[in-house]
């Protein structure tokens, strides 16, 4: 592997809570094999936001290489403890996982920024900003033109495979031309328990830009949505990534390579080699 090429772990969906736990031990040696540059966790560590679940989680990433970049979803903020879920939204999130919210990741080939866009006054939606997009610009522009630079969200902007705004982030079209100022090239996200990945040119049109947006399923959840558990490893350069998907072989009792998918970037736009 090329020196100044990046792989980067993407596990998202963790769902500490409602688990598979005969998934842990296989993941976390997995993940220790591919030896990632840094580790994206985007979001939902709990099913319910309670005290054990987090220590749970926590002992979880614990286990698993450093650097991580880990951000909280919606299923970290309460559902049903409404004083806590108004008053203290993340505070056990903060006491027990991390008291970074938004943490990132920088060296001379690859720098990452996480957003927090779980709300209190929403069960399932997200939002990004428009503090966090100007630090996102504020990090983000006065980088060299061949750092790729990375933005993790548990809710995404972009869903390659669906129509419609529905259940993206809200304030996502403002934050995609935002992105395209300051050169923003991968968006890693989860929430959807799916797979995928693709350029953002089809629902953001945005002359001379795309992103590549890739979304993780759940690593560890029971509740699949059809797909077996998985987590993407991606391979990451300044002018090419390789997406990765590993995913659960219950005959085997461990994650194997299941595909790839490889796009190249030309300017400011990225697009899947065919």
């Amino acid at each position: 592997m090329p020196d100044a090429m990046r792989t980067l772990v993407h596990l998202s969906d963790l769902h500490f809570g409602r688990t598979d736990p005969k998934l842990i031990e296989p993941l976390i040696a997995t993940v220790q094999s591919l030896a990632p540059h840094v580790v994206v966790v985007s979001g939902d560590l709990t099913q319910r936001a309670r005290a054990a679940q987090f220590k749970e989680a926590r002992a979880f990433l614990d286990r698993l290489p450093k650097p991580q970049v880990v951000v909280p979803g919606n299923h970290d903020v309460p559902l049903y403890r409404i004083w806590e879920r108004f008053l203290s939204p993340l505070g056990k999130y903060r006491r027990l996982v991390s008291q970074e919210l938004e943490p990132s990741f920088g060296d001379a080939e690859i720098a990452v920024i996480g957003i927090n866009t779980a709300r209190s006054l929403t069960f399932k939606d997200g939002r990004i900003n428009e503090e966090q997009m100007a630090a996102i610009h504020r990090r983000f522009d006065p980088l060299p033109e061949a750092v790729t630079k990375i933005v993790v969200t548990h809710h995404p902007f972009d869903l390659p495979d669906q129509t419609g705004d529905v259940d993206l982030v809200g304030r996502a079209r403002e934050a995609m031309e935002v992105f395209s100022r300051c050169g923003v090239d991968l968006l890693l996200s989860g929430h959807f328990h799916v797979s995928e990945a693709g350029d953002t040119s089809g629902r953001h049109p945005i002359a001379g830009y795309s992103a590549l947006a890739v979304q993780a399923g759940t690593a560890t959840s029971t509740r699949g949505r059809g797909e077996e558990n998985s987590f993407n490893v991606l391979r990451v350069a300044s002018d090419a990534i390789a997406v990765e998907r590993m995913t659960w072989d219950a005959t085997a009792l461990a994650f194997r390579h299941a595909t790839t998918e490889r796009f190249m970037r030309d300017g400011a736009r990225w697009t899947e080699c065919k």
